[in-house]
């Protein structure tokens, strides 16, 4: 999916953002059905107490991992790597070992770490992706084993008036609700309505019941599980369709993979970044020597097509274009906007 960027940004920030408090309302609910004592406003010191440490557990150790990260001198690159799935194991612990939400924790940190410059970041965040697609291969995998389908069919009606109400009434009527002040338009706001995709975070938090031993609480997983799947079966293979039906999707640009790679080191202050002409910048025509680029930055490839073209200062850009520099942030920042400033 190639969606506009603020869409696409809000998307990503529900999708990491909901999944502690989804956590803490599934516990919440089995603490209330097992223990009688328990009353609903007893709740809120808990959520407080979560989020609270979990918050400050997750900006602290994600602050403090960039600076370990850019001090820290380890004699093999691999370390790195095992460092950071320590910081993730600490932020996930340490709060949730004081009462605080790990979940919570662990998307700050990951936040923080994402918009921040350090040591092998390229790397780790490669190492992370493949361990996040292999996280979630394991955890389907695991999760089912635990379902019968024998069990589904005599569920498929409750489940499929259930999958309705989620995508038709409570989906939409929360997305409108919530974004009521938000300046996104009918049609972002009614595609945001419809990407309510449940994934397997609903079916480890059905497994919580499962463990209390409360009531039914097999049929209560396997009637996730079929909403999870009628969800991922029914919303995800229109989600492009109504993407361009909405108007909120934009022609992707083409991915480049460039025959140089850069491991940061600290001191070091430029970065290789990539610039990309679009189709009707004016930038398009004039060569390198006529833009009037800032002292710290350097094209150090031009990606045209299919080919790869070392620049001189008489290289003509073309429309399409993405261009590999080497430049300090501020650099970058000044060309970047006078870039996008040429756009017509």
């Amino acid at each position: 999916m190639h969606l506009k960027p603020k869409i696409r940004a809000l998307l990503e920030l529900e999708s990491g953002s909901n999944d502690p408090m989804a956590v803490f309302l599934t516990i919440g609910m089995v603490q209330l059905l097992t223990l009688p004592d328990v009353t609903f406003l007893e709740l809120v010191p808990l959520f407080i107490k979560q989020m609270g440490i979990g918050a400050i557990f997750g900006i602290v150790i994600g602050r403090l991992a960039v600076h370990i990260f850019n001090h820290i001198r380890l004699g093999y690159d691999g370390l790195y790597l095992v460092l950071g799935l320590t910081v993730v194991f600490l932020g996930y612990g340490l709060p949730g070992a004081l009462g605080g939400s790990g979940f919570l924790s662990v998307y700050l940190i990951g936040l923080l770490l994402g918009k921040a410059e350090f040591i092998h970041r390229r790397s780790i965040l490669r190492f992370f992706s493949g361990m996040a697609w292999l996280m979630q291969i394991a955890l389907f995998l695991t999760l089912g084993l635990l379902v019968f389908p024998s069990q589904l069919p005599a569920i498929a009606g409750p489940g499929l008036l259930l999958s309705f109400i989620l995508m038709f009434i409570a989906r939409p009527a929360s997305v409108f609700l919530t974004l009521i002040f938000s300046p996104l338009k009918l049609n972002e706001k009614t595609f945001v309505a419809w990407v309510g995709l449940r994934g397997a975070v609903p079916v480890v938090l059905a497994t919580f019941p499962l463990l209390a031993n409360i009531p039914q609480s097999d049929t209560i997983f396997h009637l996730v599980f079929f909403v999870v799947l009628t969800s991922v079966l029914a919303q995800g293979p229109l989600i492009p369709w109504v993407a361009r039906l909405l108007k909120v999707d934009e022609v992707p640009r083409p991915v480049r993979t460039f025959p140089i790679e850069e491991s940061p080191t600290g001191g070091y202050t430029n970065q290789l970044r990539e610039l990309h002409v679009g189709a009707n910048s004016n930038l398009a025509g004039k060569a390198i020597v006529e833009l009037g680029l800032p002292q710290h930055f350097l094209v150090v490839l031009i990606a045209r097509h299919d080919d790869m073209i070392i620049p001189t200062g008489g290289t003509v850009l073309e429309p399409g274009d993405t261009m590999l520099v080497l430049a300090t942030s501020e650099a970058f920042a000044e060309v970047e906007k006078r870039i996008k400033a040429s756009q017509h």
